[in-house]
């Protein structure tokens, strides 16, 4: 029998004979690969805070959508090497918006039940996913005379570009999703955990683990909060990969 564990819970399910591993045990790809990621962008979270007066930021936060804004303020520490850890044990499965790892013969997973439980996102299911195109920062710099409700609206958008795609600055912004935002009650109960699972679990899926370094798109900070849940456990095989794991944030600005 197997234990996962999440803050505030504890769910046990009879474990069923595991898939092979991607990397043979001992032939894993090095513990130095570097990860970056773009949900972190700098650039855009101060154009935010300049673009919104201190209640409307806080109204901001306060949504469905602030879990974002906090782990901003809470300066995230990002060890790209234990979540590189973390992926170099995946088992090789089928599903494809299922991670799951194999530590010390502890399994792992990494899920649409994990990252909803640790978000707090609505991730309600979504027939349709995919989205045509357009751009949003500039915005920011022009919207002085705007009323409170359109600025709420650009700092949704923030938080949908900058984190829930959380891709490269210089990428266009899908749209058809983003049109939501004109009725804000509407926007704000979309299953956005949903919408950021996927983006996080493609890009994590895509990704060529043998390589000097690697981008992910998406909420990746969600992946390494998994990492340092399981890390409290104190195996002692982790620690041998996480002594020296604090490489600074990767972000990509």
């Amino acid at each position: 029998q197997v234990v996962f564990s999440l803050p505030g819970s504890r769910l046990k399910m009879d474990l069923p004979e595991l898939p092979p591993r991607m990397f043979t045990l001992g032939e894993e790809p090095d513990a130095i690969r570097s990860i970056s990621y773009h949900s972190d962008d700098t650039k855009l979270f101060k154009a935010l805070c300049d673009c919104l007066t201190a209640d409307e930021y806080e109204d901001l936060k306060a949504s469905k959508l602030g879990v974002f804004i906090k782990f901003k303020e809470i300066d995230f520490g990002w060890t790209s090497r234990l979540v590189h850890f973390l992926l170099c044990f995946q088992l090789d499965i089928k599903k494809k918006f299922e991670l799951w790892s194999l530590v010390v013969s502890q399994p792992v997973r990494f899920s649409l039940i994990e990252f909803e439980h640790l978000t707090g996102l609505n991730c309600d299911y979504i027939r349709d996913l995919e989205n045509p195109r357009c751009e949003i920062t500039e915005a920011f710099y022009n919207c002085d005379e705007w009323s409170p409700d359109d600025r709420m609206r650009l700092g949704y958008l923030a938080i949908y570009a900058g984190y829930i795609e959380g891709k490269k600055f210089s990428s266009a912004t899908s749209a058809s999703l983003a049109r939501l935002v004109m009725d804000l009650e509407k926007f704000e109960n979309y299953p956005w955990g949903r919408v950021a699972f996927k983006v996080l679990m493609d890009s994590l899926k895509a990704k060529d683990l043998t390589q000097t370094g690697y981008t992910v798109d998406g909420f990746i900070q969600v992946l390494q909060t998994i990492v340092k849940n399981f890390v409290q456990k104190d195996f002692d095989e982790l620690h041998r990969y996480s002594q020296d794991c604090e490489d600074g944030s990767e972000s990509s600005e």
